[in-house]
């Protein structure tokens, strides 16, 4: 005769299947130590999303009381010629400012990853632009790329090359944009990808170079494959930054010359300042919202079939 026991049942963690006056002091507890991040979060953030897009749903001109609409602001936008040029200059501004920022991050990155004297000095002074105010950026690059006396013209006339307009040329008004801004962020960039070469194990450059790979060998099929984790971040980050350029190019533009360097977010400050049409930019953000959301989703899916971890 066989005798069978039972298996005792599973119990729950106690905060989940607790009485539920603990199940309410275990979520207070969790509450309480939110609260440092939760309350700035609610009031500046998801507040202002609310009542910007309560806003798009209107007409308003920030003194007047608002007019419903509906989506009448978002079905105008996307027939409107002047937003679609706007998009077009965010994604000039963006396909010039991407590749530039990172090949160079990447170059200084391996360069201050060997062995050299002062590479501590030039870390800190490739990073002294990220961290120096964007006014004082853009007025040293619109300076620099006067037409008539900036520095740069100067050094090209000395080799017997006329310098063009720059910012006051329709045609180079976007790429002296995209010099300055790929100068400001090159030492950002340089930070993620250095710490990404520094994470991956000398071993495996070791054994390729036993192997008798190539330097080239190596970087193409060693380096680039275990960067990619910092790459993926490096171009999410720079390309949501790249869809809210603004401050250069107020100041060193203002969007100009004509509508030249009109980005979407100029185009957002000019509808609610110049224009009072609160309600329009309103509607805008959003759709920019909705365009940067919906490119970080595809970039996050596609990171599958090129990003290798470990």
């Amino acid at each position: 005769m066989t005798l069978t026991t039972a298996a005792p049942p599973k119990t729950a963690p106690k905060h989940a299947a607790g009485p539920p006056r603990r199940r309410l002091r275990y979520a207070g507890t969790v509450a309480v130590f939110l609260l440092p991040s939760l309350i700035p979060l609610v009031l500046y953030t998801l507040i202002p999303m609310v009542g910007s897009f309560w806003t798009s749903l209107h007409e308003w001109d920030l003194i007047t009381d608002m007019r419903w609409v509906g989506l009448g602001n978002y079905v105008e936008l996307i027939g409107d010629p002047e937003t679609r040029a706007a998009f077009l200059h965010t994604l000039y501004f963006i396909a010039g400012y991407l590749p530039l920022v990172y090949v160079g991050g990447l170059g200084l990155a391996m360069l201050l990853n060997t062995a050299m004297r002062g590479r501590s000095l030039l870390r800190g002074i490739y990073f002294l632009p990220v961290i120096t105010s964007w006014v004082v950026v853009a007025l040293m690059w619109k300076w620099l790329l006067n037409p008539a006396s900036g520095i740069v013209n100067w050094v090209l006339g000395v080799f017997g090359v006329t310098g063009p307009g720059w910012w006051t040329d329709t045609n180079w008004a976007m790429p002296s944009i995209i010099l300055a801004s790929a100068w400001k962020d090159l030492g950002f960039v340089m930070i993620i990808l250095l710490a990404g070469l520094q994470a991956i194990p000398r071993e495996y450059q070791e054994a390729a170079m036993v192997d008798g790979a190539s330097a080239y060998r190596r970087f193409r099929h060693i380096t680039l494959p275990l960067l990619s984790p910092s790459t993926f971040f490096v171009i999410v980050i720079s390309l949501i930054n790249g869809f809210q350029v603004f401050d250069q190019v107020k100041i060193m533009t203002n969007g100009g010359p004509g509508t030249a360097t009109q980005v979407v977010v100029s185009q957002i400050y000019d509808l609610t300042f110049r224009y009072g049409r609160a309600g329009t930019a309103s509607a805008l953000s959003w759709l920019l919202f909705a365009v940067v959301l919906l490119v970080t989703i595809v970039q996050i899916r596609g990171q599958r079939r090129w990003v290798t971890y470990g």
